[in-house]
This record gives C-alpha cells, structure tokens and sequence, in this order.
C-alpha cells in the first residue's frame, strides 16, 4: 500500500525520497498507527510525501561516492534530525523542530506520532556570515569565525564593555569593535528567520498543535541568545536539540551540529537493520569504516 501511495503526479525533475505514514484507516476505523495483526476489509492509509530535486540528489550521492562510499538511501535533513534530538512523549504532543543549518533552514512538524508537515527556509548561517562581513568590512572567513566565537542572537546578553578584534580588508589594520554592534548586526536575521518559520507554521495550520514547543538544531541553532530570542518570538518553550539515544565520545556528540549525523545513523539501524551494536562489525559496515578511515588518512 505504501508502493502504492507512491504512484502520484510529480514533475520530471523530481523524486519521491520518503512516503511516510501519517496514520493507517481499517474499515473505516482511523487513528491507527500500527495495522499488522488487524483483521479488516479495507486499509488505508494517510500518507506524508517528501520530493526533492533529482539533480541536486544525484550531484550529492556523487559527492560521496567520490570520497569511496556507497549509498544506501537518501534522507530529508529534518527527518534525520528528529531521530537524534527529538523523544516520543514530544512527538505525540506535539513538536516542531527546526534545523538551522548552513544554506537551508529545515523544518517539520510532529503530532499524534506521526510527521505532519515539512518546509525548508532558503536562509540560515550563510546569511548571517554575509551581514556580518559586509556590515564589518572583513572577509567572509574571518566572518565566519567571529561567529562562531563571539556572535550573540540576542542583543541585551551582550556585555556592552567588551570588545573584539575585527580584522579589516587589504592590509589595512585590524579594529577594535563592542560585541554588542556584532549582537545588532546579528539579531536583525534570527529575528527574520524565526518570523519566516512562525508564518509558515500559520500557513500549514499547525502552529496550535505544537503544545511541546520549538526544538533547534544545526550549526546555527547554539549561537548564544538563540534560544531565547525564539522563545520572545514563538511565545511557546524552546529548547536545543542535542543528539541523544547514543553512548560514547558524550564531549563531541552533545553538540546540536551533530543531530543530523547521528540521526542518519540511527535512522539507518531503525530503517535498515544495519549494525552498530557492542559486538564485532559486520563486513559492509566494517568495509566502510575503513574506507572512510583511508579517506580521512589521504586527505587530512
């Protein structure tokens, strides 16, 4: 049945990358999750469909294939975060997390235990380095790093007495600035940002099922003042979505940059039954490590 959901009308330069289950229907009986071992005469199904850009996924499965690894299915970004970051009791409540990446922000509802809408914002990190280079007058990579190490979302936490060295452009000297101007220059774009995500959460109709709030991952989600500014916009809770439900390396994974990485790997035990248990690796997966370990060697 699910095969079956899959045989929709969409553009030729798109692909179906997931067909997610919303809630199952057995004569007439909804709210199902889970039919296997229901007796009935018709089954339904309300379904969730993911497309993307064929060209953009086959540009990515390339990408990696480059570096000498195989892959095995294509996951939407959200998705993969929700399985790091985001725990059952917020799913059936009701949840939105946002993944505020490098290029994209990314979106998806959760409610009743089922993904219920997905988006993507063309505004994230990328956006911010920009204002901060050209407001600053330094280069984007020196921008970059100002960011990361002393950015601030939110104006008022920035201590108005300290300062920052800025480099400048050319040969020209580096300059002193208040952290403070930085947090100004910074505000402005998660404020835009989060405005963009609490109109698309109107638009989709979903904005008053979320009753377990807001949950930010990404890069972008751990820049000081973050999480209370979107708590000043959204009016609900928000909280950072840290990987959990994995053991080991606790100082590198509890880091919301990571979310999508670990729930990739979650998502391909669960989906896939591949194995990352305690005891020794399979071939595949140990094959892929050490082609990943090569890479790493050639070219670091």
């Amino acid at each position: 049945m699910i095969d079956a959901a899959k045989a929709v009308a969409i553009p030729a330069d798109q692909k179906i990358l997931h067909v997610l289950p919303q809630e199952y229907i057995i004569d007439s009986q909804e709210g199902i999750r889970d039919p296997i071992g229901m007796s009935g005469v018709r089954l339904e199904a309300r379904v969730h469909i993911v497309t993307g850009a064929d060209s953009a996924a086959q540009n990515i499965i390339k990408c990696v294939e480059r570096c000498g690894l195989h892959v095995e299915d294509m996951v939407l970004e959200q998705l993969a975060s929700s399985y790091a970051a985001l725990t059952d009791d917020e799913k059936d409540l009701g949840v939105c997390i946002v993944d505020v990446g490098g290029g994209t922000t990314d979106i998806a509802v959760f409610s009743q235990g089922a993904i219920r809408h997905t988006a993507v914002i063309p505004i994230a990190g990328d956006q911010v380095t920009n204002d901060i280079a050209v407001s600053m007058r330094t280069p984007t990579q020196y921008a970059e790093d100002i960011k990361i190490r002393y950015a601030c979302a939110l104006s008022q936490l920035a201590n108005p007495d300290e300062t920052i060295e800025v480099p400048s452009v050319g040969d020209r000297p580096p300059r002193r600035l208040a952290r403070q101007t930085l947090a100004e220059v910074v505000q402005p774009r998660y404020e835009e940002l989060f405005m963009l995500i609490r109109d698309e959460l109107r638009r989709s109709g979903f904005e008053e099922v979320i009753a377990a709030g807001l949950v930010l991952t990404g890069g972008s989600a751990k820049m000081e003042g973050a999480v209370e500014l979107a708590e000043e916009v959204f009016h609900m809770p928000v909280r950072l979505g840290v990987p959990q439900f994995v053991k080991g390396l606790n100082d590198v994974v509890s880091n919301p940059i990571h979310a999508t990485g670990v729930g990739l790997l979650l998502y391909g035990k669960e989906s896939m039954g591949l194995a990352f248990g305690g005891g020794p690796l399979t071939g595949s997966v140990k094959s892929a490590v050490e082609r990943m370990r090569q890479w790493f060697h050639g070219n670091f």
